[in-house]
């Protein structure tokens, strides 16, 4: 039986450097279930995603995290590369709009070295979670648990290590969010 999230609006948080794979998957596996995909980041305009290191796609902002209220939506994702999460976590308004998805008791989803926002947001201690294998001692050090598994789920967090693992990412996402309801 295939999950069904009609009506249900997710929140991606993404800007510069996001790893495409890790975005363009979990929204288009949102969309087939019926949700509706909202780019939320710090910039206006475009962002620029990319494969590894190399340019790939761009893809429409859709909303300003100044201007996003987590009351808007049923869950959020944030997709990894190195770059994206690095220049997240130093934007105050990005930092306060995880932190009060975590306190929203909402799915969160977070891939690859997505989890470092959470990190600044100071979400993840008495977490358990899973990751790019070298935010491990970042994960450690704030508190969380790490465990070596393609998706791990502590409550309504999600998280997974890497593009290999979009599968299994996509589908508990989904599950999560059909549960929330």
């Amino acid at each position: 039986m295939t999950t069904t999230i009609q009506g249900k609006r997710v929140a991606f948080l993404a800007t510069d450097g996001v790893e495409e794979v890790e975005y363009t998957e979990p929204r288009k596996a949102v969309e087939s279930a019926g949700g509706t995909a909202e780019l939320v980041s710090i910039k206006d305009g475009e962002i620029q995603a990319v494969n590894h290191m190399d340019k790939a796609g761009t893809y429409r902002v859709e909303k300003s995290v100044k201007d996003a209220d987590v009351s808007d939506y049923d869950a959020l994702v944030l997709p990894g590369g190195v770059a994206n999460p690095d220049f997240l976590r130093a934007d105050n308004d990005a930092v306060r709009f995880v932190r009060d998805f975590m306190a929203s008791g909402k799915p969160v989803a977070a891939i690859c070295h997505g989890p470092w926002t959470l990190v600044e947001a100071g979400a993840v201690s008495g977490r358990t979670m899973t990751s790019w294998p070298s935010l491990r001692t970042d994960l450690a050090n704030a508190g969380a648990t790490w465990v070596d598994e393609e998706v791990f789920v502590d409550d309504r967090l999600i998280t997974s290590r890497k593009p290999d693992d979009l599968p299994a990412f996509c589908g508990e996402l989904l599950s999560s969010i059909a549960k929330a309801s």
